[in-house]
């Protein structure tokens, strides 16, 4: 849960306290205070605001003026520590800390100091001292102990946190604090209790909302979770942490918007987390909204540009929407960084084969397969490659060891089935197409495939079973309505085949959104990629009557008629594509 941010934000809280009771030990300027007394008092008093510049400045003109006083050397260092400047505060804290051996704040605030820049040994010799001068101060028994735990000594860290829970029953951020070790030791249930009573102290205290909501969602309690992490996010709407896992209850109980608005405001929120970027990327597309997905991903390679991760992922999102020859570019940067990667060369071999590059992707798979020869999805691309370049023999022993592989492989067993139908194999293809079915249930384009073949079979009962299931499944299957029609027409149903046509001739009415032509053409890129050219045309030119400016349409539509030979009509979709959105280019002739 973002430990270092947590824990940077709870060093800055208890240094705010502990300045809090040195304010208060301090109190106001005597009569005729010195200048170093007055200028003591005028940083309290601004400490006592939580102006934090104006109390800088009056404790570094009291060290300037006395620079062997402990406790102005300590007020600057806790001054500095609260504004983030750790490694700063260090020189005026271990001055105090030798000026003063038993001036317990100073050793306190070194030892918080020393533990924001990672020097842990040392942090917690000076926190160990601090509680020894001051053993009944459950801050300091608290800080000592989140510094054990950040040093991996946990069981340690439960026995101080518990003695300050002890100290101060009362204190939520106490509770909250054992929690989180508690959790780090497995102590799942009891950290539960911790942070409920927390906020049975509280009921305003967002961190324990926070963690409970957190802790419920990683049970599988997602009902409770959302109740929490909803409150929390209530109580504290910039909390970034509080937002981002609310997004991923959210995805987790399929309620992808709300999700994804709370993933967004999450990123907008801590716009350099890259973490919150990839999130919120990967749900976007999975939810099916690409550009924001592309965007999302473009914002985690920006921040970090090293991650091999982050550049499959953009690339993946950028195949997805049609740019080839962008994803082609971030998937080479992928495996520059790391070149063994056989996943990272298969992408970049399916965004080749997007550009009916065949050559290009049949030597990225091969090149992959060395790596991984046992990977079935890297035989079945490629097989659709070979497939593609009509090296149908080859294609076929591709798919075959790909299903030998991995039998559950739906993909493989389909494109098999396509690949055997235009052979003329019928039976085979039949069979093969089942066992896609069979592998996937709810495979549309198979169902209709399946209801293609075996009407050219003259099984027209069975064609008309198999294309009835893909519209059940895809209800504005448009392909699947026509061929149904036109198989109840040959069995002498024509008031079903009028029916049918009727339902289809609706659908082409009702889908006028761009989503509708994202769904078509989405549709035509699985069955182009089967190489079932025709079916895909007619989803392509589907997209296109719905938005006669979605540019992916025309470019798939384009890639489509250039398999098909039909050279001039392609070009003119790349150029239609090419001219709504420039980074669509069109491929080489």
């Amino acid at each position: 849960m973002q430990s270092s941010r947590q824990e940077t934000l709870v060093f800055a809280t208890l240094a705010w306290l502990l300045l809090g009771l040195l304010s208060v030990s301090w109190g106001q300027a005597r009569p005729g205070a010195s200048r170093v007394d007055a200028a003591l008092s005028r940083g309290v008093e601004a400490l006592q605001k939580k102006d934090l510049g104006a109390a800088r400045s009056a404790f570094e003109e009291a060290v300037r003026l006395a620079p062997n006083n402990p406790q102005a050397q300590n007020y600057l260092g806790s001054v500095l520590l609260a504004q983030g400047q750790a490694e700063a505060a260090i020189g005026h804290l271990r001055k105090a800390a030798a000026l003063d051996p038993r001036l317990a704040e100073a050793h306190a605030n070194l030892g918080l100091a020393l533990a924001q820049e990672g020097q842990n040994h040392w942090a917690i010799e000076s926190l160990e001292r601090a509680v020894a001068l001051q053993p009944n101060n459950p801050d300091l028994h608290a800080a000592l102990g989140r510094t054990y735990s950040a040093g991996g000594e946990i069981q340690k860290a439960t026995d101080e946190l518990s003695t300050a829970v002890k100290m101060a029953p009362s204190r939520p951020d106490l509770h909250d604090q054992l929690g989180v070790v508690l959790i780090q030791q497995g102590r799942v249930e009891e950290a539960a209790a911790h942070f409920a009573e927390a906020i049975r102290l509280d009921p305003k205290y967002e961190p324990g909302f926070l963690r409970l909501g957190v802790l419920r969602s990683q049970q599988g309690n997602q009902e409770e979770a959302l109740k929490d992490l909803h409150t929390a996010v209530e109580l504290n709407p910039s909390d970034d942490v509080a937002q981002y896992y609310l997004g991923l209850a959210l995805m987790q109980e399929k309620q992808p918007q709300q999700a994804l608005k709370h993933l967004q405001r999450a990123a907008e929120l801590n716009p350099k987390s890259s973490q919150y970027q990839t999130q919120y990327g990967l749900l976007a597309q999975r939810a099916g909204e690409t550009e924001k997905a592309i965007a999302a991903f473009q914002k985690s390679v920006e921040l970090e540009p090293g991650n091999s991760e982050f550049h499959n992922n953009l690339g993946l999102a950028l195949l997805q929407s049609g740019k080839a020859d962008a994803a082609i570019a971030e998937f080479r940067e992928a495996l520059r960084l790391r070149p063994d990667d056989a996943g990272f060369r298969g992408n970049l071999g399916t965004a080749f084969l997007q550009k009916s590059d065949f050559d290009a992707a049949i030597e990225q798979f091969r090149t992959a397969l060395k790596t991984a020869p046992d990977h079935a999805d890297l035989h079945y691309n490629l097989g659709l490659a070979l497939k593609l370049k009509d090296q149908l023999p080859e294609a076929i022993a591709e798919f075959k060891r790909a299903l030998e592989l991995d039998p559950k492989l739906a993909d493989a067993s389909y494109t098999l089935g396509v690949t055997l139908w235009q052979k003329g194999d019928f039976a085979e293809a039949a069979a093969a197409l089942r066992g896609a079915i069979a592998a996937r249930p709810e495979y549309a384009e198979a169902h209709y495939t399946l209801g293609t073949v075996l009407k050219q079979m003259d099984k027209l009962p069975e064609a008309a079973a198999e294309l009835r299931e893909a519209i059940r499944l895809q209800p504005d299957f448009l392909g699947a309505h026509t061929n149904l029609a036109a198989v109840l027409q040959q069995m002498g149903d024509s008031a079903g085949a009028g029916e049918e046509r009727k339902v289809a001739a609706e659908i082409m009415k009702s889908k006028t959104s761009l989503q509708g032509a994202t769904f078509d053409t989405n549709s035509g890129m699985r069955l182009l990629t089967a190489g079932d050219v025709d079916g895909a045309i007619a989803q392509f030119e589907a997209a296109i009557r719905l938005a006669p400016e979605y540019a992916p349409a025309h470019y798939q539509l384009g890639l489509a008629l250039k398999r098909k030979g039909r050279s001039q009509e392609a070009q003119r979709e790349f150029l239609k594509a090419e001219k709504l959105d420039p980074n669509l280019q069109p491929p080489p002739r």
